[in-house]
C-alpha cells in the first residue's frame, strides 16, 4: 500500500515539477529519461549509447551537439547509482536558454519518484515530459461513494484515477402512486417501512464493502432529490464512515452515470478537503495565540529557536514564502558572504556576479555555492525534532492570515520551552 504523502513531499514534488515545466530548449534537445524499479543500469547506458550514435545524423550542428552533451550527462548522472532506486528515477538534461539565443546553459535534474513508476521512456523534445509525475500530485487516497434515491442505490471506490463500482443495490420500495383500493395511510406505511429496510441493508453494504478500506480517507454520497439527505441524517452507517463523509452533493442520476458525476466534482470536492484540514490546523494555532497558553509562536527568529530547542509539535510555513538565501564564495581568497532575494531574482543575481570583482581581494573569482529556500531551510530544520511540517496555502482566510498576520512562518509546540 502507498504511503501517504505529506504537503510538504507534495509541495517539494510541484515546485520541481513546475520548474521542469518552465524550461523550453531550442528545437528538440531536451532529453527526459524514466527508468523503472528493476532495470538494470548496464542496459540504460547500452540504450543511451545508441540513442548518442543516432543523434550523429542530425543535420543542424548545435542541436546534434546539444543532444549529445545531454546523453553523456545523463550518463554521468546513472552512472553515480549502483542500482535502479525501488521507485525508479527520471533524469532531465538539456540546454536551456537563458537570455536569448547563444546564451544555453546545460542543465540536469534528477527525481526519485515518491512511489513505484513503471515507464521506460527516452525522449527528446524541446520540452521535459513531466506528465508521469504529475501524477503523483493528484491524490492517491481511496475514496468511498454512495448514490441513491427512493429506487436504489450504488456502492463505488475511488483511488486516483480508478474507479471501481463496488455494489448495486434495488430498493424494493414502492412509487409514490398507491394501488386501487389500498388507503393512502397505510400505504405510506408500508413506503416508509420499505425505505428504512433499504437504507439498512445500504448501511450494511457499506460496511461490508467500504469499511474494511484500510486507506479510506473520505466518503461522499449524492442523488438526486431528498432521499440522501434523509440517509445521511439517519443512523444507518458505521460510525467510522459517517465520521468520514467529506460532502453530500446533487446529481442528475444515481448507478453509475451518478457516480460519474460525482467523479467528475471530486477534484475540487478533494480540494476542500485539505482547505478543512488546513483550517483546523490554523485554528489550533489562533488557539494557543488568543488563549496566551504558550504553546504557540511565528516569526522567522521565534520559530528557529523554537526548532532549535526541540519543542515543535507542527511547523507551519505558507506556501506563498518567496525567500531564498544565497551563499557566495570567492574562489580566489575564500571570502565569503550570505544574501537573501526572491526566489525568481536568483538567476538574474547569478548572471550579475559574473564578472563582478571580489570585495576583497578584487579578482572576479565570485561564485554562489550554496542555494537555500526558506522553506526546505526550515523543513530541513524540524526533521531533526521529529516536527510535523504542513505547508498552507494561501486560497482559505486561514492560509491569507498565516502570511498576512504571522510572516508565513509559525508553530505550534509539544510544550512551553524554559526562559532562557
Amino acid at each position: 500500500m502507498a504511503m501517504k504523502r505529506t504537503s510538504l513531499e507534495k509541495f517539494r514534488l510541484k515546485k520541481t515539477l513546475d520548474s521542469l515545466a518552465s524550461k523550453e530548449g531550442r528545437g528538440t534537445e531536451l532529453v527526459s529519461l524514466y527508468v523503472p524499479p528493476g532495470r538494470q543500469i548496464s542496459e540504460v547506458m547500452a540504450m543511451l549509447k545508441n540513442e548518442w550514435g543516432t543523434a550523429s545524423n542530425i543535420k543542424s550542428n548545435t542541436t546534434r551537439k546539444n543532444v549529445q552533451d545531454a546523453i553523456i550527462r545523463v550518463q554521468q548522472r546513472l552512472k553515480l547509482f549502483n542500482r535502479v532506486p525501488d521507485n525508479g528515477l527520471a533524469i532531465f538534461c538539456g540546454a536551456i536558454p537563458q537570455n536569448g539565443p547563444g546564451s544555453e546553459r546545460m542543465e540536469t535534474y534528477v527525481v526519485i519518484p515518491p512511489e513505484p513508476i513503471y515507464v521506460y521512456l527516452y525522449r527528446c523534445d524541446a520540452k521535459f515530459h513531466i506528465e508521469y509525475l504529475q501524477e503523483f500530485l493528484k491524490e492517491k487516497e481511496t475514496y468511498g461513494i454512495i448514490v441513491l434515491d427512493s429506487s436504489g442505490a450504488t456502492l463505488a471506490s475511488l483511488r486516483g484515477k480508478r474507479l471501481e463500482i463496488v455494489r448495486d443495490i434495488t430498493s424494493g420500495v414502492p412509487g409514490k402512486h398507491r394501488a386501487g383500493g389500498q388507503s393512502a395511510r397505510r400505504f405510506e406505511r408500508v413506503r416508509e417501512s420499505r425505505i428504512l429496510d433499504f437504507f439498512k441493508r445500504i448501511g450494511s453494504h457499506a460496511d461490508e464493502d467500504l469499511l474494511p478500506i484500510s486507506d479510506l480517507k473520505g466518503l461522499i454520497i449524492g442523488g438526486p432529490g431528498p432521499t440522501k439527505y434523509d440517509f445521511e441524517k439517519g443512523d444507518f452507517l458505521n460510525y467510522m464512515l459517517r465520521e468520514k463523509i467529506i460532502a453530500t452533493i446533487d446529481t442528475a442520476y444515481i448507478g453509475e452515470q451518478g457516480v460519474e458525476e460525482i467523479v467528475e466534482k471530486a477534484p475540487e470536492i478533494l480540494k476542500r478537503v485539505r482547505y478543512v484540514e488546513e483550517k483546523r490546523i490554523m485554528q489550533d494555532f489562533l488557539y494557543e495565540i488568543g488563549h496566551d497558553t504558550g504553546l504557540a509562536t511565528y516569526g522567522e527568529h521565534e520559530v528557529r529557536r523554537a526548532l532549535g530547542l526541540g519543542v515543535v509539535k507542527t511547523l507551519l510555513l505558507s506556501e506563498a514564502l518567496d525567500i531564498t538565501r544565497v551563499a557566495v564564495k570567492c574562489s580566489s581568497c575564500n571570502y565569503a558572504h550570505r544574501e537573501t532575494m526572491k526566489s525568481l531574482a536568483v538567476l538574474s543575481f547569478e548572471q550579475n556576479l559574473s564578472g563582478k570583482p571580489c570585495p576583497k581581494c578584487g579578482v572576479p573569482t565570485l561564485q554562489v555555492v550554496e542555494r537555500k529556500d526558506i522553506i526546505e531551510e526550515f523543513a530541513e530544520m524540524a526533521e531533526g525534532p521529529g516536527s510535523d511540517v504542513e505547508i498552507m496555502s494561501v486560497e482559505t482566510e486561514e492560509g491569507q492570515m498565516l502570511q498576512k498576520s504571522f510572516g508565513g512562518i509559525a508553530a505550534i509546540l509539544r510544550f512551553k520551552p524554559q526562559n532562557q
